[in-house]
């Protein structure tokens, strides 16, 4: 053997040091990226599915009363579960971005759905400006807009689903068409002056863009279809004096708030159920029966706190993989460093 040259099981060994450490070393790695990514699934999870239910679960259909007399389950059967929501604005191709159609579109979609699942409502109305641009868009986008309401707003047989046109769907009063109308009629089968029956109450659908009393061609066919309605529910004459309603829900401001109408007829107006319009949009339920009602606004998980928890665990990803980097010393390693350094003196 050569002077200065290692003996050949020492060098083997050497060689069999370094492999193994590469492979632990390899391990280690792996084993980090692996809880990265499953930190990463589940704050997706939460934040794209389960907080829709959190909040959700906090709402309840309220109480309404009833009659005595009967059986409690005929008298819960009695009761109609309401849903109304508003201006969901789903956005076209013109002034819709890819990534704003992608996050308020989910959003709306997983809190509709959750919402169905939970509180399982006999009917929902959606109360307008169902898309932002269908008072100008093309019959392509218009088909393309349609398609994606369709699979956002998907129901159960159970559940009926009513739709409400608003301005942004036809336009504004002389914007408005009778092609534009037609063809929101065609897909959601509504027309201004609809009466729907169910469980003994009566709802009238009311296209309010017509109602502007001018004597416009569509605006006077409304109104003479109102006026028709009225009779046949023997009530007396525009909307208040024709119909006497017990509530009135509208949407359009985006913002919640009461009217009372001659003192005694509350119109409530329904928020927005888009995060591209409040960052904490919500919906009303409602209990009704042919004598009573009682309504409860039930909140969606509000934008900016989803947007925090994002941020927060952002973070603390980003301190995890300087940590594992050796790049960043936490407080605690450094306290650690210190008392070991006291010891040592």
């Amino acid at each position: 053997m050569k002077e200065g040259a290692l003996p050949l099981g020492n060098n083997f060994s050497m060689r069999s040091d370094l492999g193994t450490m590469k492979i632990l070393h390899l391990k280690k790695r792996g084993c980090f990226l692996l809880k990265l990514l499953c930190l990463v699934v589940l704050m997706l999870i939460f934040c794209e599915f389960l907080v829709y239910y959190v909040v959700i679960l906090q709402c309840h259909w309220p109480e309404v009363k009833i009659e005595a007399l009967r059986s409690s389950r005929q008298s819960s059967a009695s009761v109609l579960k309401a849903m109304f929501l508003s201006d969901t604005h789903l956005l076209g191709e013109i002034k819709g971005h890819w990534l704003d159609k992608l996050r308020r579109e989910w959003q709306m979609e997983r809190a509709f759905q959750t919402a169905l699942s939970l509180l399982e409502p006999d009917i929902v109305f959606i109360l307008g400006d169902v898309f932002d641009e269908g008072k100008w868009s093309s019959s392509q986008a218009w088909a393309d807009d349609v398609r994606r309401f369709q699979k956002m707003f998907r129901h159960p047989v159970r559940t009926e689903l009513m739709v409400v046109v608003g301005n942004h769907d036809i336009g504004f009063h002389y914007e408005m068409t009778p092609y534009k109308l037609k063809r929101f009629a065609k897909v959601f089968n509504f027309t201004s002056g609809k009466l729907i029956i169910r469980k003994g109450v009566n709802f009238v659908m009311v296209n309010s863009v017509a109602l502007d009393g001018d004597g416009c061609t569509i605006c006077s066919r409304a109104e003479a279809k109102l006026m028709k309605l009225s009779h046949k529910l023997n009530c007396s004459q525009q909307l208040l004096w024709w119909f006497h309603p017990r509530l009135i829900l509208s949407g359009h401001t985006h913002s919640a708030c009461e009217v009372l109408h001659n003192g005694k007829i509350p119109e409530i107006s329904v928020p927005s159920f888009s995060w591209r319009n409040r960052n904490n949009p919500s919906f009303i339920m409602g209990s009704i029966t042919p004598t009573d009602f009682s309504l409860y606004k039930c909140f969606l998980p509000l934008e900016s706190r989803v947007v925090t928890i994002y941020c927060i665990a952002g973070a603390l990803l980003g301190v995890l993989i300087l940590a594992h980097l050796q790049l960043f010393n936490p407080p605690f390693y450094f306290a650690q460093h210190l008392i070991r350094k006291h010891k040592a003196v």
